[in-house]
C-alpha cells in the first residue's frame, strides 16, 4: 500500500528562496490568496509554500 511514503524533500533553487526570503520579510504569515498568487510564480505548490513559511518562522523563532 501507500504507507508511509513519503514526499522527497524539495530542493528550492537560489532563486526561489531569495523570492521566498524577501516575501518573508515583508509578512511571516501569507493568507491563501497570497500564497496562491507565490505559488504559481514560482512553479511550487500551495503546501511547499506552506510548508516553507512554517518552517522558516520555526528557524526564526530559534534564532531568537
Amino acid at each position: 500500500g501507500g504507507r508511509g511514503a513519503r514526499r522527497l524533500r524539495t530542493a528550492f533553487s537560489a532563486e526561489q528562496i531569495s523570492t521566498l526570503e524577501s516575501s518573508f520579510q515583508r509578512q511571516q504569515y501569507l493568507g491563501a490568496a497570497e500564497r496562491r498568487k507565490l505559488a504559481g510564480k514560482m512553479r511550487l505548490s500551495e503546501v511547499q509554500i506552506k510548508t516553507w513559511f512554517q518552517n522558516r518562522r520555526m528557524k526564526l523563532k530559534r534564532q531568537l
